[in-house]
């Protein structure tokens, strides 16, 4: 028992579960982790060089705009550095977008299933969530999104490719969605994994926020880049919401270290597209595999896969887990693994054969493995 006057509406409000930590071995071979959506090369050398070469200056607080970062991300996508606003990954992108838009009384709205971590920002700023369901596909409803949309209404958010479905928006219905939302609503499009998403008629985010004034999107280092550890991703948005943004950050929140590997990664994104492009290669292979066993799964467009699987879901991670793969599994919904090292990604694929060969599918597999 305590004394101490807390907030009572966090009681109903669940802790970000990060992915489950690896042991190095297992009982017949290394475990890998596939559950958190981490990029499995290590950062490129030329990052870690400019890493190391700032470890020397660490007593000293970091430059609190990052202007080259600022500066370097404007140049990237022709905006002015005024539209650039910093934070400790997209995470704390998305929360100083909810902080700087909504309170007590408003609403946030999102598709659902989307990033967990939406709702308990939403919370943690006072807000109210308003889920509306993805369609039987797995992708956003924006009819239904559109058709949600209240006078309490204050952000919405966009995640393209979803996380953890790994399905997407095209550019024509993102456009006709957008045409339908009152100018004085935020619409923020999360792209997390905007680097792996090769969808014919993707929509840009930065395209779209040129041309809508109520537009902002979200972008990070962790995935594509591999600076997951570091943590550092930014917002391109409208001057007004990038001011009212930068009232809500975390003072000094990306660190000196951060800003240089962030900064030393857009140097770098020829020799980072390799990687990127090898990845892409993977989930194809990873894809093929399982659907040639009989598997049939929502194209991913993100650097992971969605098994919807229902009430087998906790079933199947754990035979998973058996195999030396631990995925993130959603209890009653699905399990999505991330595309990883090759003989992670082989594991995965021989351990789905025998989730088919258990009849633990979900009802998905059309032919047993």
């Amino acid at each position: 028992m305590t004394d101490l006057r807390l907030r009572p509406d966090l009681d109903a409000l669940p802790s970000y579960r990060q992915g489950k930590a690896a042991p190095t071995e297992a009982a017949d071979g290394p475990v890998f982790k596939l559950s958190s959506n981490e990029n499995p090369y290590p950062a490129l050398p030329s990052v870690a060089t400019a890493i190391a070469d700032l470890l020397s200056g660490i007593n000293r607080y970091p430059d609190s705009s990052a202007a080259d970062l600022s500066g370097a991300i404007a140049a990237r996508y022709g905006v002015d550095t005024s539209n650039v606003v910093l934070g400790s990954g997209s995470v704390e992108i998305v929360s100083q977008l909810m902080r700087a838009t909504a309170g007590p009384g408003d609403e946030v709205l999102f598709a659902w299933r989307s990033f967990e971590a939406y709702p308990m920002l939403v919370r943690a700023a006072g807000a109210e969530s308003v889920h509306v369901p993805l369609t039987a596909e797995h992708r956003h409803d924006l009819d239904a999104m559109a058709a949600a949309i209240t006078d309490r209404t204050r952000l919405i958010i966009v995640c393209n490719p979803n996380n953890p479905t790994g399905t997407t928006v095209s550019n024509a219905e993102l456009v006709r969605f957008l045409d339908r939302v009152p100018s004085d609503i935020v619409v923020v499009i999360d792209e997390a994994y905007q680097h792996f998403n090769e969808q014919e008629d993707a929509p840009t985010g930065v395209e779209l926020f040129r041309r809508y004034p109520n537009v902002a999107v979200a972008h990070t280092f962790s995935k594509a880049y591999g600076l997951a550890g570091i943590r550092v991703g930014y917002a391109i948005a409208p001057e007004p919401l990038a001011q009212a943004m930068r009232k809500v950050a975390l003072p000094f929140g990306v660190t000196s270290l951060a800003q240089r590997a962030a900064t030393a990664s857009l140097e770098a994104e020829a020799e980072l597209q390799v990687r990127v492009d090898a990845l892409i290669a993977e989930r194809a292979r990873v894809l093929g595999a399982l659907t040639a066993g009989g598997w049939r799964l929502p194209e991913s467009q993100g650097n992971f896969i969605w098994f919807p699987l229902g009430d087998d879901t906790a079933a199947a991670a754990e035979i998973l887990e058996r195999h030396g793969i631990l995925v993130r599994p959603f209890p009653g919904e699905g399990l999505r693994a991330t595309i990883g090292e090759v003989e992670a990604n082989d594991r995965l694929v021989a351990a789905a054969g025998e989730l088919a060969a258990a009849g633990i599918t979900g009802g998905l597999v059309a032919v047993a493995v």
